[in-house]
């Protein structure tokens, strides 16, 4: 939870795409694959927590993928959930202890990083975003979400796609997803936070958006809404 806002920036919900964009909105979408130079984008949203593993029992999805939650202990109706996760044909689960409720249906567990290993970025509530910077090495084979990711994509032959080498550039695709096109209409915009070195990224302050740029060259947060026009298509 304290990382849900930071979830929503990068389009980690079943019906958003990355960078506040609307999965129903064609222009987004547009957007979203010009900049990723991807050869598809889904045409509606996916499917939600309760609704997934609804349709997992129902036999629909084949495949599912947990990282960084415990279903079987945080999803209400456990007796479906479970029951779902036994129907799938593949479980991969993603977590930093050797057994949980969930990890006993997988098929294939992965070791990821905890919070005092994790490097990266994390947004509260009040979109400020502050950097993440791990106080121990990760331990044994254990790595980062976006290593595993990137480690899946290549086998896969999406390595163009996912060539990172440290989080921030990860950050600065991120950055500059939410500047592309963005005419004023999407609030997220970290254009201002583009083209940071390792150096600088390593040594980013907590930054709260949207963001102005003062005279003396420092950011400063600019308070949402001020104008009474909110991010609807009605202003409303």
């Amino acid at each position: 939870q304290p990382n849900a806002m930071g979830g929503r920036e990068v389009g980690g919900l079943a019906n958003m795409l990355a960078a506040h964009c609307d999965i129903e909105n064609p222009e987004h979408c547009e957007n979203v694959k010009a900049f990723w130079q991807s050869p598809a984008m889904p045409e509606c949203g996916g499917l939600k927590a309760v609704d997934l593993f609804s349709a997992m029992d129902a036999g629909q999805i084949k495949f599912v993928w947990i990282m960084g939650t415990n279903p079987v202990v945080s999803m209400p109706y456990r007796e479906q959930v479970e029951s779902a996760l036994k129907k799938c044909d593949m479980v991969v689960v993603s977590d930093i202890v050797q057994s949980n409720d969930t990890l006993a249906f997988a098929d294939i567990a992965l070791p990821a990083t905890g919070w005092s290993e994790k490097d990266g970025t994390v947004t509260n509530s009040e979109r400020r975003i502050s950097r993440q910077r791990g106080i121990m090495p990760p331990p044994g084979e254990a790595k980062h979400d976006w290593q595993i990711m990137c480690d899946v994509a290549n086998k896969m032959g999406f390595a163009s796609g996912f060539s990172y080498s440290h989080p921030s550039e990860i950050f600065d695709e991120h950055a500059r997803l939410t500047a592309y096109k963005n005419d004023g209409a999407r609030l997220l915009n970290l254009a201002r936070l583009t083209g940071k070195s390792q150096a600088q990224y390593d040594a980013m302050a907590p930054v709260q958006w949207p963001l102005t740029i003062n005279s003396d060259k420092t950011l400063s947060a600019v308070r949402p809404f001020h104008n009474k026009v909110f991010s609807t298509p009605t202003g409303k």
